[in-house]
């Protein structure tokens, strides 16, 4: 057997390369487009096949340096701490702190439908979790973040299967989603949409589109550096109190901390460059995440995969059909809401967009919507997901 050890720089270049594949397939594949399959998701699930290949026949077998996979994954997340504003929580109004409520009980169920049926198939509790909110109200994002964390508490193969969820549920989510609004207006005889609360939410002002320059694109880069340095060593205090949490909780908790620190001051953290730098981040986590992903542990666990995810398929509909919609308002704005949450739910905030785009190009159009359900799955839902998990990880460790 031909065994490859790629060192760090070799590990980022072949990560490009994933990534590059990964983006032409996505562009030539409608599939891809129509599901918001992300390019590194496409990419390294090509290259872990491959893989999987020179491992089933003896032929080859690679090893890759981690240091950038972790480095790349600090890094998205401590973005993701920037946009975690009670400014904007505040401004969302009562409807947005509801969502979140609702959004937030909905991990909780994941999770204990996750653990109970991997129970019900004598299998290890933590990967319930891996096919969790892990990666369903978490994406693909936590679920390369949590993964090697369930398999360091004893959850093997927890990787593979949380890689797998994830791709499932932005699927499942966007094939549910138009159903389940189409349903709600039928049986509750929706007809039109509250003219009030139209104009409340048309008249939410756009923020004013900014540039990158060489100037703020350095500074964020110190300012994500500096925020990463400090939160590590929060990361670190919090593991010696006995909690087991992955390392990005710490600089996240500091990002927040500054941006609200900004908001209060009224200082411009350059919101668009946080946003750059985290998307390039991601997809160079990801990429490295996923070629490194051992698709072989997923055969032994095929079956009972299959059963839970069409559990937190079921899930996810009835939650949105009874409790999404009626907590939200019983109206058409939560019938729309109720279709984003299933692709939010299942995947990721572009699969809630896309779900609700189309329902209501077809229906009435809904503001309020398409405010409150954003801020929720792109600022909030990440903090609340994360401290659930890491107390669901801490109780079955």
């Amino acid at each position: 057997m031909l065994v490859y050890e790629f060192n760090m720089m070799q590990t980022l270049t072949l990560a490009a390369i994933v990534l590059l594949v990964g983006r032409a397939i996505k562009h030539r594949v409608p599939f891809f487009e129509k599901f918001f399959i992300p390019s590194p998701v496409i990419g390294g699930v090509l290259y872990s096949i491959i893989t999987l290949i020179g491992h089933s026949s003896g032929s080859f077998e690679f090893t890759y340096d981690g240091q950038l996979k972790t480095l790349f994954m600090v890094a998205f997340f401590t973005t993701i701490g920037f946009a975690a504003s009670f400014k904007l929580l505040k401004k969302g109004g009562i409807q947005v702190g509801i969502f979140l409520g609702v959004a937030t009980s909905l991990v909780i169920l994941q999770n204990v439908v996750g653990v109970s049926l991997a129970k019900a198939f004598h299998l290890n509790p933590l990967l319930g979790l891996a096919v969790g909110s892990v990666p369903l109200t978490g994406g693909h994002g936590t679920a390369g973040a949590f993964g090697p964390v369930l398999e360091a508490a004893g959850a093997q193969g927890a990787m593979a299967v949380s890689i797998a969820s994830a791709t499932f549920g932005l699927i499942a989510g966007c094939v549910i989603g138009g159903p389940i609004g189409k349903r709600l207006m039928a049986r509750h005889g929706i007809t039109s949409i509250s003219e009030g609360d139209s104009q409340k939410y048309e008249g939410v002002e756009k923020p004013e589109e900014e540039k990158i320059t060489e100037n703020t694109l350095m500074n964020t880069v110190y300012l994500i550096t500096l925020c990463m340095g400090l939160g590590t060593v929060i990361s670190m205090l919090i593991k010696k109190a006995g909690i087991v949490l992955p390392i990005y909780i710490g600089p996240m908790i500091v990002a927040a901390i500054v941006r609200n620190l900004a908001d209060g001051k009224s200082i411009n953290l350059h919101h668009k460059t946080i946003d750059t730098i985290g998307n390039i981040s991601l997809s160079l986590f990801l990429a490295m995440a996923l070629m490194t992903m051992r698709l072989w542990d997923l055969a032994a666990l095929a079956v009972p995969l299959i059963v839970m995810l069409l559990a937190q398929t079921a899930l996810m509909a009835a939650f949105a059909y009874f409790v999404t919609y009626k907590i939200m308002g019983k109206d058409y704005d939560a019938a729309v809401i109720s279709c984003g949450h299933c692709g939010f739910g299942m995947g990721a905030t572009p699969n809630a967009m896309a779900n609700m785009e189309s329902f209501t190009a077809s229906n009435f159009p809904s503001p309020r919507a398409f405010f409150v359900l954003p801020l929720v799955g792109a600022l909030f839902i990440d903090f609340t997901n994360a401290s659930i998990i890491t107390f669901f990880i801490n109780i079955f460790s």
